[in-house]
Parts: C-alpha cells; sequence; structure tokens
C-alpha cells in the first residue's frame, strides 16, 4: 500500500460529511394533522434514512426531534426533515409520499448539496432523482459551479401557491476559525459552553432548545418558538469544518444580526447563503467577496436566492505530508 494511499484511508476515518440533504413537504388542507401521525411513525421514516430520534421538544404548533443526524420538524401541514453524514434522505421521501399518497402532497421540495467526499455516499443526486421521480413529477437544479460549493433542488409542478410570509433563511459555513472553533474541537465542551459560545440564548430569547454533543466533538441543537423553528448542526473538524443554521425567523425584523454574529463568532473561510421569500441583503462582517449569486422564482410564488461568499486571505495554507 502506497503512502498516498494509506492518507486517504486515514483521512476517510476520521471525515464526516457534514452537509445536509433536506426534505420540506407540505400537505393539502384536506390531510390529517401530521402531528397526530405519531411518534412511531416519524421514527419509521426517519429509520428509512438511517438515523435515529435521540430527543424531542414540542409545543402548541410543533414537534422537533433532535436526530442522530440533524434534524426533523413536524407542524400539523408540513414538515422539515434535514440528514447530514452518509444518510438515504431520499428513501424517508419516497417512504413518505407511499404512506400517505401522492394526492396528499401540496408541495414538496429536496435539497442536496455538493459533498467533500461524494464516493462515500450512498447516492448521488442524480440518483436521488430518479427515485424522487417514480413517486411525484417535478423540476430540478443546479445552484453553482461544479468546481466550487454548489446546490441541487427538486421541486414538485403541482399548483400550490405559497405564502409571502413562507421565508427560509440558510447559512451555511466551512472552514470555521478562530478561538470558538479551537472550543468546538476540544474535550472540554460541554451542551451549556456550547450555547453559551454561540450566544444561542441572547439572540434567540423566548425559544425552547434541545441540543446534543456528540463524541468526540460535534453538536446539534433545535429550538422553537410558536410555529418558528431554528437548528445549527455543528462538525468542527479542522480539515472539512461545517456548521449549518437554519429558520423560518424573518430576519430583516430581528433586533440582533443573527447571520452577522454567527460568522463574527465563528469566522469561516467562506459560506453560502440561502433564502427563500426573504429580503436579500450583505450582513456587516469583515471583507469578503461575493463569488457568485442566482435567483430563482418559482411557479409557487418561492424567490429562491442563492449566493456563495469568501472571506479575503482567510487563513494561510501549510504544506502536510502525506
Amino acid at each position: 500500500m502506497t503512502a498516498g494511499l494509506r492518507a486517504c484511508i486515514r483521512l476517510e476515518k476520521m471525515f464526516f460529511e457534514g452537509s445536509e440533504k433536506k426534505i420540506e413537504v407540505i400537505v393539502t388542507p384536506a390531510t390529517p394533522s401530521l402531528r397526530a401521525l405519531g411518534r412511531p411513525f416519524w421514527e419509521g421514516m426517519v429509520a428509512k434514512a438511517h438515523a435515529e430520534i435521540l430527543s424531542s421538544v414540542s409545543n402548541d404548533f410543533c414537534d422537533a426531534y433532535l436526530l442522530s443526524e440533524s434534524s426533523l420538524f413536524v407542524w400539523d401541514n408540513r414538515f422539515l426533515m434535514l440528514t447530514c453524514g452518509t444518510t438515504t434522505l431520499v428513501h424517508a421521501a419516497t417512504h413518505f409520499v407511499e404512506q400517505l399518497g401522492e394526492a396528499a402532497i401540496a408541495f414538496l421540495s429536496y435539497q442536496r448539496k455538493n459533498e467533500y467526499l461524494s464516493h462515500l455516499q450512498a447516492s448521488s443526486f442524480a440518483d436521488d432523482l430518479q427515485l424522487l421521480r417514480k413517486k411525484i413529477s417535478g423540476k430540478a437544479f443546479r445552484i453553482g459551479h461544479l468546481d466550487s460549493h454548489h446546490h441541487y433542488i427538486f421541486y414538485t409542478d403541482k399548483p400550490y401557491q405559497a405564502e409571502v410570509s413562507d421565508i427560509t433563511n440558510e447559512l451555511l459555513m466551512y472552514h470555521i476559525g478562530g478561538d470558538a472553533a479551537e472550543y468546538l474541537r476540544s474535550d472540554k465542551q460541554t451542551t451549556a459552553g456550547v450555547r453559551a459560545t454561540l450566544a444561542l440564548e441572547e439572540m434567540l430569547p423566548g425559544f425552547s432548545f434541545d441540543d446534543f454533543l456528540f463524541e468526540p466533538f460535534g453538536y446539534s441543537v433545535n429550538g422553537i418558538r410558536g410555529r418558528e423553528y431554528i437548528t445549527i448542526h455543528v462538525t468542527p473538524q479542522e480539515n472539512s469544518s461545517y456548521v449549518s443554521f437554519e429558520t423560518n425567523l424573518d430576519l430583516a425584523v430581528q433586533p440582533l444580526d443573527i447571520f452577522a454574529r454567527l460568522l463574527g463568532v465563528l469566522d469561516p473561510g467562506s459560506w453560502d447563503v440561502i433564502r427563500f421569500n426573504a429580503p436579500h441583503a450583505t450582513c456587516g462582517f469583515p471583507a469578503h467577496i461575493c463569488l457568485g449569486s442566482a435567483n430563482i422564482a418559482l411557479e409557487h410564488g418561492y424567490q429562491l436566492h442563492f449566493s456563495h461568499y469568501q472571506q479575503l486571505c482567510h487563513e494561510k495554507l501549510l504544506p502536510e505530508a502525506i
């Protein structure tokens, strides 16, 4: 075995794919409440993605499940599920359509980001697309360049019309640095310590949080307040660090600039911003450039915006022996 091959094997053993696959489904008004399906139903669906439910938090509007790989949020008329690692989220998606029937689906979207080590995945987006289209029809796009960070999205072509207030904001951060990154990679972490590092209570007053610290490191948190949700997932490994933040909050009316605060704390080398029906504005962060952006007007009334940013002179590269 060559030295290069041994180095690749070591990298794969230490590696965890933080970027998530994501499905969001809105059901028709005639469909009974999704929350009434009960935890056993959702446990079965999560298992289809090769994940499991670790814990949950609920209020009058939403059940938020923390998963072994990311999160699941269930409201009466919709659900949102994210899974990371080598999970097979597409099988959970097709299972849901099979269980409730295609006629119960008002709108379905499936997103997937390019992976660092795509050869470790059970499928590609093209494979997932084939499976989805056997169950439900729709359109698909790639956003971003193939030789850089890019995202895929599939969405149904049914005659659904979204409400203007149906907002999603996503911030995906790569190659985090500084004191926060060192803490998130250390053996000194606690859930309370990570919450304080990320200033969750300060940024998100009134939210109920449910979080989990993985071994040897890695952190996930769900938060709900009424119908609003936030979720953060941290994969801090030095060579492939990734942190995601997602919410349905209207960030334009929040007392704090949440994106700017997270970028300032985590100091990523680059990051993506994805917005559905949300105002687009650059945040107050030190010198950076926008390497690319795109806007797509979906037929359903969603305005999708994507931008990829890079911080100026973020890191000094050193040669690594292999």
